[in-house]
Protein backbone atom coordinates (compact mmCIF):
# COMPACT_ATOMS: atom_id res chain seq x y z
CA UNK A 1 0.00 0.00 0.00
CA UNK A 2 0.58 3.68 0.20
CA UNK A 3 3.37 2.86 2.86
CA UNK A 4 5.08 0.38 0.71
CA UNK A 5 5.56 3.38 -2.39
CA UNK A 6 7.06 5.92 0.30
CA UNK A 7 9.37 3.65 1.58
CA UNK A 8 10.59 2.66 -1.99
CA UNK A 9 10.16 6.21 -3.95
CA UNK A 10 11.36 8.59 -0.70
CA UNK A 11 14.74 7.37 0.06
CA UNK A 12 16.18 7.42 -3.56
CA UNK A 13 15.31 10.62 -3.47
CA UNK A 14 16.75 11.74 -0.45
CA UNK A 15 19.94 10.27 -1.48
CA UNK A 16 19.49 12.22 -4.07
CA UNK A 17 19.64 15.28 -1.92
CA UNK A 18 22.93 14.41 -0.62
CA UNK A 19 21.63 12.02 2.66
CA UNK A 20 23.11 8.95 3.68
CA UNK A 21 19.67 6.91 3.79
CA UNK A 22 19.27 2.94 5.26
CA UNK A 23 15.89 1.25 5.21
CA UNK A 24 15.22 -1.59 7.74
CA UNK A 25 12.68 -3.70 7.50
CA UNK A 26 11.58 -7.46 7.80
CA UNK A 27 12.87 -10.22 5.58
CA UNK A 28 9.64 -12.09 4.48
CA UNK A 29 11.18 -13.05 1.74
CA UNK A 30 13.95 -14.49 -0.28
CA UNK A 31 14.92 -10.98 -1.69
CA UNK A 32 16.86 -12.40 -4.58
CA UNK A 33 19.19 -9.58 -4.36
CA UNK A 34 19.69 -8.88 -1.04
CA UNK A 35 23.02 -10.67 0.75
CA UNK A 36 23.77 -11.81 4.07
CA UNK A 37 25.94 -9.37 5.79
CA UNK A 38 27.10 -12.15 8.30
CA UNK A 39 26.25 -9.64 11.11
CA UNK A 40 24.06 -11.21 13.63
CA UNK A 41 23.22 -9.25 17.01
CA UNK A 42 21.60 -10.80 20.37
CA UNK A 43 18.05 -9.19 21.61
CA UNK A 44 15.62 -10.00 23.70
CA UNK A 45 11.82 -10.58 22.66
CA UNK A 46 9.52 -11.49 25.78
CA UNK A 47 11.39 -13.43 27.64
CA UNK A 48 13.87 -15.31 25.31
CA UNK A 49 17.07 -14.21 23.55
CA UNK A 50 16.52 -14.23 20.01
CA UNK A 51 19.95 -14.45 17.35
CA UNK A 52 18.38 -11.78 14.06
CA UNK A 53 20.70 -11.60 11.06
CA UNK A 54 21.12 -8.52 8.55
CA UNK A 55 20.84 -9.12 4.83
CA UNK A 56 21.79 -6.50 2.97
CA UNK A 57 21.33 -4.61 -1.09
CA UNK A 58 22.08 -1.28 -1.81
CA UNK A 59 19.75 -0.14 -4.90
CA UNK A 60 19.62 3.74 -5.99
CA UNK A 61 22.43 5.11 -3.46
CA UNK A 62 19.92 3.40 -0.78
CA UNK A 63 20.85 0.56 1.89
CA UNK A 64 18.41 -1.64 2.20
CA UNK A 65 18.55 -3.83 5.08
CA UNK A 66 16.27 -6.63 6.10
CA UNK A 67 16.34 -7.87 9.40
CA UNK A 68 15.95 -11.58 9.33
CA UNK A 69 14.29 -14.43 11.85
CA UNK A 70 12.22 -17.02 11.47
CA UNK A 71 9.28 -14.92 13.17
CA UNK A 72 9.21 -13.10 9.95
CA UNK A 73 10.19 -15.43 7.22
CA UNK A 74 8.73 -18.90 8.43
CA UNK A 75 5.43 -16.49 9.29
CA UNK A 76 5.11 -15.68 5.36
CA UNK A 77 7.35 -17.58 2.90
CA UNK A 78 6.26 -21.00 1.73
CA UNK A 79 2.68 -20.79 3.46
CA UNK A 80 -0.11 -20.59 1.17
CA UNK A 81 -1.57 -17.32 1.01
CA UNK A 82 -0.03 -16.51 4.45
CA UNK A 83 -0.07 -13.18 4.98
CA UNK A 84 2.68 -10.76 6.96
CA UNK A 85 1.01 -9.31 9.88
CA UNK A 86 -1.85 -12.24 10.41
CA UNK A 87 -3.15 -15.77 8.93
CA UNK A 88 -5.77 -14.31 6.97
CA UNK A 89 -6.49 -10.83 6.47
CA UNK A 90 -8.37 -8.79 9.39
CA UNK A 91 -6.53 -11.22 11.97
CA UNK A 92 -3.33 -10.63 13.99
CA UNK A 93 -0.51 -13.24 14.49
CA UNK A 94 -1.09 -13.69 17.98
CA UNK A 95 2.91 -12.80 18.57
CA UNK A 96 2.30 -9.91 16.44
CA UNK A 97 3.97 -7.42 19.66
CA UNK A 98 7.52 -9.90 19.81
CA UNK A 99 7.96 -9.61 15.68
CA UNK A 100 7.81 -5.85 16.00
CA UNK A 101 9.36 -5.26 19.42
CA UNK A 102 12.02 -7.48 17.73
CA UNK A 103 12.31 -5.07 14.33
CA UNK A 104 12.39 -1.72 16.14
CA UNK A 105 15.69 -3.77 18.12
CA UNK A 106 17.08 -4.59 15.20
CA UNK A 107 16.52 -0.87 13.54
CA UNK A 108 18.25 0.65 17.02
CA UNK A 109 21.70 -2.06 16.31
CA UNK A 110 21.70 -1.74 12.68
CA UNK A 111 22.88 1.79 12.27
CA UNK A 112 26.07 0.83 15.10
CA UNK A 113 27.08 -2.82 13.72
CA UNK A 114 26.16 -2.51 9.95
CA UNK A 115 30.20 -2.04 8.15
CA UNK A 116 28.45 -0.85 4.72
CA UNK A 117 30.28 0.37 1.87
CA UNK A 118 28.59 -0.10 -1.02
CA UNK A 119 28.35 3.64 -2.12
CA UNK A 120 31.40 5.89 -3.45
CA UNK A 121 30.19 8.54 -1.20
CA UNK A 122 29.61 6.91 2.26
CA UNK A 123 31.44 4.17 3.93
CA UNK A 124 31.30 2.23 7.59
CA UNK A 125 28.67 2.23 9.67
CA UNK A 126 26.35 4.92 9.72
CA UNK A 127 26.96 5.67 13.78
CA UNK A 128 24.79 7.80 16.17
CA UNK A 129 24.39 10.70 14.18
CA UNK A 130 21.34 9.79 12.78
CA UNK A 131 17.55 10.91 12.53
CA UNK A 132 15.22 7.45 12.88
CA UNK A 133 11.50 7.71 11.06
CA UNK A 134 9.47 5.03 12.41
CA UNK A 135 6.43 4.10 9.87
CA UNK A 136 3.10 3.24 11.59
CA UNK A 137 2.58 1.59 14.90
CA UNK A 138 4.97 -1.76 14.20
CA UNK A 139 7.86 0.75 14.41
CA UNK A 140 6.65 2.60 17.39
CA UNK A 141 8.61 1.28 20.29
CA UNK A 142 11.62 2.96 18.47
CA UNK A 143 11.62 5.81 20.47
CA UNK A 144 10.64 4.08 23.52
CA UNK A 145 13.94 1.54 23.40
CA UNK A 146 15.81 4.40 22.49
CA UNK A 147 15.12 6.58 25.51
CA UNK A 148 15.26 3.32 27.71
CA UNK A 149 18.31 1.67 26.41
CA UNK A 150 20.63 3.71 25.00
CA UNK A 151 20.49 7.06 26.03
CA UNK A 152 21.34 6.45 29.88
CA UNK A 153 24.15 4.68 28.52
CA UNK A 154 25.09 7.89 26.51
CA UNK A 155 24.34 6.23 23.11
CA UNK A 156 23.00 8.23 20.09
CA UNK A 157 23.05 11.52 22.36
CA UNK A 158 22.05 13.63 19.04
CA UNK A 159 19.65 10.91 17.20
CA UNK A 160 16.01 11.82 16.86
CA UNK A 161 13.06 9.96 15.66
CA UNK A 162 10.04 11.07 13.54
CA UNK A 163 7.16 9.27 13.80
CA UNK A 164 5.21 9.07 10.51
CA UNK A 165 1.45 8.25 10.44
CA UNK A 166 0.40 6.38 7.38
CA UNK A 167 -2.89 5.05 8.63
CA UNK A 168 -4.56 6.27 11.79
CA UNK A 169 -6.94 2.99 11.94
CA UNK A 170 -4.20 0.46 13.06
CA UNK A 171 -2.86 1.40 16.21
CA UNK A 172 -1.24 -1.72 17.57
CA UNK A 173 -4.16 -2.46 20.84
CA UNK A 174 -3.37 -5.20 22.51
CA UNK A 175 -4.11 -6.18 26.44
CA UNK A 176 -2.57 -4.04 29.01
CA UNK A 177 -0.57 -7.10 30.75
CA UNK A 178 0.87 -7.58 27.22
CA UNK A 179 3.27 -4.16 28.33
CA UNK A 180 5.64 -6.67 29.95
CA UNK A 181 6.42 -8.42 26.74
CA UNK A 182 8.07 -5.04 25.44
CA UNK A 183 10.73 -5.29 28.39
CA UNK A 184 10.49 -1.67 29.25
CA UNK A 185 10.52 0.41 32.27
CA UNK A 186 7.66 1.15 33.86
CA UNK A 187 7.79 5.05 33.65
CA UNK A 188 6.63 4.56 29.56
CA UNK A 189 3.22 2.93 30.96
CA UNK A 190 0.98 5.79 31.08
CA UNK A 191 2.48 6.70 27.35
CA UNK A 192 0.79 2.98 26.23
CA UNK A 193 -2.60 3.40 28.49
CA UNK A 194 -5.17 3.37 26.59
CA UNK A 195 -9.03 2.68 27.20
CA UNK A 196 -11.93 2.41 24.62
CA UNK A 197 -15.36 1.09 24.07
CA UNK A 198 -14.17 -1.95 22.24
CA UNK A 199 -13.85 -5.69 23.46
CA UNK A 200 -11.16 -6.65 20.72
CA UNK A 201 -8.74 -8.06 21.59
CA UNK A 202 -9.46 -7.70 24.82
CA UNK A 203 -12.45 -5.70 27.34
CA UNK A 204 -10.98 -2.94 29.40
CA UNK A 205 -7.63 -1.29 29.66
CA UNK A 206 -4.84 -1.56 26.55
CA UNK A 207 -2.15 -0.88 25.62
CA UNK A 208 -1.93 1.40 22.61
CA UNK A 209 1.55 0.85 20.87
CA UNK A 210 0.63 4.11 18.08
CA UNK A 211 -0.67 6.37 21.21
CA UNK A 212 3.47 5.75 22.97
CA UNK A 213 4.91 6.73 19.41
CA UNK A 214 3.12 9.82 19.14
CA UNK A 215 4.17 10.82 22.43
CA UNK A 216 7.83 9.66 22.49
CA UNK A 217 8.91 10.32 19.30
CA UNK A 218 10.73 14.16 18.74
CA UNK A 219 8.33 14.97 15.43
CA UNK A 220 4.54 13.62 14.32
CA UNK A 221 4.30 13.38 11.04
CA UNK A 222 1.81 12.30 8.58
CA UNK A 223 1.35 11.92 4.60
CA UNK A 224 -0.40 14.93 3.63
CA UNK A 225 -1.37 18.28 4.91
CA UNK A 226 -4.91 17.41 4.60
CA UNK A 227 -4.58 14.13 6.80
CA UNK A 228 -3.09 16.15 9.58
CA UNK A 229 -5.86 18.68 9.90
CA UNK A 230 -8.54 15.68 9.44
CA UNK A 231 -6.77 13.79 11.90
CA UNK A 232 -7.15 16.38 14.59
CA UNK A 233 -10.23 17.38 13.65
CA UNK A 234 -12.69 15.02 15.80
CA UNK A 235 -12.32 11.65 17.90
CA UNK A 236 -13.67 10.28 14.64
CA UNK A 237 -11.39 11.21 12.37
CA UNK A 238 -8.49 10.90 14.44
CA UNK A 239 -9.92 7.53 15.60
CA UNK A 240 -9.56 8.49 19.60
CA UNK A 241 -5.62 9.54 19.26
CA UNK A 242 -6.58 13.36 18.23
CA UNK A 243 -5.99 14.33 21.54
CA UNK A 244 -2.41 13.20 22.11
CA UNK A 245 -1.45 13.91 18.32
CA UNK A 246 -3.00 17.90 19.35
CA UNK A 247 -0.66 18.03 22.34
CA UNK A 248 2.46 17.29 20.62
CA UNK A 249 1.38 18.49 17.05
CA UNK A 250 1.57 17.09 13.86
CA UNK A 251 3.11 18.01 10.40
CA UNK A 252 1.21 16.50 6.87
CA UNK A 253 4.31 16.31 4.13
CA UNK A 254 2.42 14.98 0.88
CA UNK A 255 3.32 11.79 -0.38
CA UNK A 256 6.03 12.55 -3.15
CA UNK A 257 6.23 10.24 -6.53
CA UNK A 258 8.96 8.07 -7.90
CA UNK A 259 9.76 9.67 -11.22
CA UNK A 260 11.92 6.69 -12.29
CA UNK A 261 9.17 4.62 -11.60
CA UNK A 262 6.13 6.61 -13.07
CA UNK A 263 8.15 7.67 -15.99
CA UNK A 264 5.83 7.06 -18.71
CA UNK A 265 8.67 7.28 -21.45
CA UNK A 266 9.85 3.68 -19.70
CA UNK A 267 7.16 2.20 -18.56
CA UNK A 268 7.21 -1.25 -18.81
CA UNK A 269 3.16 -1.38 -18.14
CA UNK A 270 2.21 0.40 -21.47
CA UNK A 271 2.06 -0.42 -25.45
CA UNK A 272 2.52 3.02 -26.02
CA UNK A 273 5.41 5.16 -24.26
CA UNK A 274 5.08 9.03 -24.11
CA UNK A 275 6.47 12.26 -22.69
CA UNK A 276 5.41 16.04 -22.37
CA UNK A 277 5.03 16.55 -26.04
CA UNK A 278 2.92 13.27 -27.05
CA UNK A 279 0.94 13.06 -24.10
CA UNK A 280 -2.09 14.22 -26.28
CA UNK A 281 -2.00 11.63 -29.08
CA UNK A 282 -0.70 8.35 -26.99
CA UNK A 283 -3.37 9.15 -23.95
CA UNK A 284 -6.70 8.48 -26.35
CA UNK A 285 -5.19 5.31 -27.52
CA UNK A 286 -3.95 3.76 -24.33
CA UNK A 287 -7.45 4.36 -22.79
CA UNK A 288 -8.63 2.33 -25.87
CA UNK A 289 -6.30 -0.71 -25.23
CA UNK A 290 -7.57 -0.36 -21.17
CA UNK A 291 -11.11 -0.58 -22.60
CA UNK A 292 -10.56 -3.41 -24.60
CA UNK A 293 -9.08 -5.06 -22.14
CA UNK A 294 -11.23 -4.75 -19.14
CA UNK A 295 -14.41 -4.99 -21.61
CA UNK A 296 -15.55 -1.63 -21.12
CA UNK A 297 -17.21 -0.14 -24.74
CA UNK A 298 -14.27 0.88 -26.25
CA UNK A 299 -14.44 4.79 -26.78
CA UNK A 300 -11.62 7.46 -26.42
CA UNK A 301 -14.36 9.89 -26.08
CA UNK A 302 -15.86 7.91 -22.47
CA UNK A 303 -14.12 9.55 -19.68
CA UNK A 304 -12.47 6.89 -17.56
CA UNK A 305 -11.69 7.74 -13.95
CA UNK A 306 -9.12 5.83 -11.86
CA UNK A 307 -9.30 5.02 -7.97
CA UNK A 308 -6.02 3.91 -6.54
CA UNK A 309 -7.26 2.90 -2.56
CA UNK A 310 -9.32 0.40 -0.57
CA UNK A 311 -12.80 -0.20 -0.11
CA UNK A 312 -13.36 -0.86 3.54
CA UNK A 313 -15.91 0.58 6.31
Amino acid sequence: GGLGDVLGGLPPAMAANGHRVITISPRYDQYKDAWDTEVSIEVKVGDKTETVRFFHCYKRGVDRVFVDHPLFLEKVWGKAASKIYGPITGEDYKDNQLRFSLLCQAALEAPRVLNLNSSKYFSGPYGEEVVFIANDWHTALLPCYLKAIYKPEGIYNTAKVAFCIHNIAYQGRFAFADFSLLNLPDEFKSSFDFIDGYDKPVKGRKINWMKAGILESDKVLTVSPYYAKELVSSVDKGVELDKFIRKVGIRGIVNGMDVQEWNPLTDKYTNVKYDATTVTDAKPLLKEALQAEVGLPVDRNIPVIGFIGRLEE
